[in-house]
């Protein structure tokens, strides 16, 4: 049976729309193009559904970490790192890994990063290749670029299971091709582009409820390859309301070439 939550879907626009992070020089300033409230039917996988990294470009797995917490300073990036690496080199294949990211994410007014709550994908084929060459440089990216690469989004639970505000996921075979708009992404010290997803009725939502800190989902973001981005986002919904834990996340952004 589907539950329903929200999402703020995109829109169309005559014009270029875009995002602005850390708006004004202001740590956790953002400024958001226009965004829609839409109620969606939402499946939850462990209901019997299945996703798959091949198919859906999106898998979920028990994945225990040895790290709990994930403050400053980076003490535990390498071990993480590591945890992460051998994920993806066992679960999809990836024959080199780097991991050039972590966001932690929580759901309080104020915070610096909260849940992203607008439907998207993290990379447009110019934001990948421009990501591409900023982390390997012109040359290496250049050979890379020969091959087949792909950007792969971790996320993880931290300290409590998901309660409110759960990671949601939509079927590629899903969208179609015209539900995708470009969106700039501006920071104060470079920019990039992703792909926000304006609102289909014949959208299908996924995801896992419930989800726990020895769990993870993996979700493809881009892929020279042509294997399908997936479009994601915080869902408004509360599975218990006797439960009053924050909701707290780390994703993870890498990089992998198969």
């Amino acid at each position: 049976m589907a539950r329903t939550g929200h999402v703020n879907y995109h829109v169309h626009a005559p014009g270029r729309q875009a995002f602005e992070i850390d708006a004004g020089g202001i740590v956790g300033n953002l400024i958001s193009p226009e965004l829609v409230e839409t109620q969606i039917a939402l499946y939850d996988l462990r209901q019997g559904a299945a996703a798959s990294f091949a198919i859906d470009g999106v898998a979920f797995d028990r994945s225990p970490s040895t790290v709990r917490t994930f403050g400053e300073p980076h003490a535990w990036q390498a071990t993480y790192d590591a945890e992460l690496t051998d994920l993806l080199k066992r679960r999809i294949g990836a024959q080199e890994v780097v991991i050039f990211d972590h966001t932690v994410r929580t759901d309080d007014p104020d915070a610096i990063r909260k849940p992203a709550r607008n439907v998207h994908s993290d990379y447009s084929v110019q934001g990948a290749e421009k990501r591409l060459i900023d982390l390997l440089g012109a040359e290496e990216a250049a050979e890379w670029a020969t091959g087949h690469y792909a950007f792969v989004n971790v996320w993880r639970p931290i300290a409590h299971p998901i309660n409110s505000a759960p990671l949601g996921f939509v079927r590629p075979a899903s969208v179609a091709a015209q539900d995708w708009i470009t969106l700039d992404l501006i920071y104060p010290d470079r920019r990039g582009s992703i792909m926000g997803l304006a609102a289909n009725d014949k959208h299908e939502w996924i995801y896992q409820s419930r989800m726990t800190p020895d769990e993870v989902v993996f979700f493809n973001i881009y892929d020279n390859a042509g294997r399908p981005s997936v479009a994601h986002s915080a869902i408004d919904l509360i599975e218990d309301p006797t439960v009053t834990t924050i909701r707290q996340s780390i994703e993870s952004r890498t990089l992998v070439r198969y």
